[in-house]
């Protein structure tokens, strides 16, 4: 049954309201990586739920304002703040599932992971609260990082570990029948946010203005060429870049509002790579490849519209 409170834009193909959950490391992430995305569904009636494996709490201070004595002895508290006013601003749930951070370590040789870590956890024990999670939610749509963890921070790499058991463990009804009736989450993608393609075409659109583009040096050395051809999702979101960035300035210990992150104009990179990217890696409905939509082939069909049953499907 439709529940005509739900808006056609947020309606599942059987009348209840979409749900997305974003699986993220860190407070910060979720505003650093498909915020835009984010927005845009908000606004489209979408409920939207962050669950954030750690609290950042060995997170280094990387905005030069922030540097002081009484951020650093008070990081994890600051961190917590900064998560509460970046999801007001993007206007989605988050839950906390209560690990710690794992710290990215520098060095060679590599120091040992702290005891205790989430990167140290069995995937499969680190996964109980998020199949709570997925389980109590009932998500159509799980996002989360690929086997790299978009980038080899440890925290990421088992974010993605934990994500893929927590799939297949809320799955099961003979795991933890106590926390809550079996879900099998129709639709899960990897971010793809950070490809070499995207940061070309931002780098190219500034010299064309005649300014400086803050991505020379690290296109000269971006060795992985592969990530745009795993992208198999566009999403349109650019009218949301400015309330993405806002979000991500509400991390004012992680980010300097005068650093690279806000250095390329939002019209400049509207106009040159106006959507955030994604992968599909699973999807246990017909789809179209490519997609413009996280949610496409779980709306309602609108008359005259072909079924996806009838096309290409992964």
């Amino acid at each position: 049954m439709v529940d005509m409170s739900v808006p056609l834009t947020a309606q599942a193909a059987d009348g209840e309201q979409l749900r997305l959950l974003h699986v993220h490391a860190h407070p910060d992430d979720e505003s650093s990586k498909g915020a835009a995305t984010t927005a845009k569904y908000v606004a489209d009636g979408v409920r939207v739920v962050v669950a954030t494996c750690t609290g950042g709490e060995r997170g280094s201070v990387l905005n030069p304002k922030m540097d002081r004595p009484e951020v650093w002895e008070n990081i994890a508290e600051v961190r917590k703040q900064e998560m509460t006013k970046a999801r007001e601003i993007l206007g989605v749930e988050e839950v906390p599932l209560g690990f710690v951070d794992s710290g990215l370590p520098e060095g060679d040789p590599l120091p040992p992971l702290p005891e205790g870590c989430f990167a140290l956890y069995d995937p499969v024990v680190a996964a109980e609260p998020l199949v709570k999670v997925i389980r109590e939610l009932r998500p159509h749509v799980l996002t989360t990082y690929d086997e790299n963890g978009g980038y080899p921070h440890p925290d990421h790499i088992q974010c993605h570990r934990v994500s893929l058991a927590a799939l297949a463990l809320a799955a099961d009804p003979e795991y933890r029948p106590d926390l809550g009736s079996i879900w099998s989450v129709p639709k899960v993608y990897y971010q793809m946010g950070f490809h070499r393609l995207r940061y070309a075409a931002l780098d190219a659109a500034m010299h064309e203005m005649g300014m400086d583009s803050p991505y020379r040096e690290r296109l000269g050395t971006w060795e992985d060429h592969s990530y745009e051809h795993r992208i198999t999702t566009r999403v349109a979101c650019a009218e949301y870049f400015e309330i993405r960035d806002d979000a991500l300035r509400a991390h004012a210990s992680q980010v300097d509002p005068d650093g690279m992150w806000f250095s390329v104009p939002l019209e400049v990179q509207a106009r040159a790579w106006p959507t955030e990217d994604w992968q599909l890696v699973y999807s246990a409905f017909p789809t179209v490849i490519p997609e413009d939509d996280l949610f496409a082939g779980l709306r309602p069909v609108p008359p005259g519209e072909p079924d996806p049953s009838d096309l290409w499907a992964i």
